[in-house]
């Protein structure tokens, strides 16, 4: 597995990510008020990104994409593991696709109930899944805690 860089994207360069989600996940689309966390690869192209939009005091982790060509090489764990180390907290939240719940316990999220979700959290999640998407919402826990 090659070396990746990680860094904030600044908001001035959202167009560049907006093509990279436009090619490997057309449903996201990053915003200038989220903070998005890139992957390079040795090449310096961008080859994997999540977003975390603010729900005040929240933070929702949205839009973890991967390349279609680095998928399955562990470019997903090591983003997020760049997170947990500079990001996460234990105001973020995620609402996962249910197959995707197992790598995200393994970054220390944890399934919480629909209902005891905060306010904004809990409008959000249920407006999505009115919608027919089947989504787990998971809150990141500290270890130890």
């Amino acid at each position: 597995m090659n070396q990746l860089l990680f860094e904030q994207l600044d908001p001035i360069k959202i167009p560049l990510i907006q093509r990279f989600y436009k090619q490997h996940y057309p449903a996201g689309k990053a915003k200038k008020d989220e903070l998005v966390i890139i992957a390079k690869d040795s090449q310096h192209h961008i080859c994997a990104a999540v977003r975390f939009r603010n729900i005040s005091p929240y933070q929702l982790l949205t839009g973890m994409t991967v390349a279609t060509e680095k998928r399955q090489q562990g470019v997903a764990h090591q983003l997020l593991t760049f997170c947990e180390q500079q990001i996460l907290n234990e105001q973020v939240y995620c609402f996962a696709l249910p197959y995707l719940e197992d790598f995200y316990r393994a970054h220390h999220f944890r399934s919480q109930k629909a209902d005891e979700l905060p306010g904004l959290v809990h409008t959000l999640y249920q407006r999505y899944t009115r919608q027919g998407k089947q989504l787990v919402p998971m809150k990141y826990i500290l270890s130890g805690s």
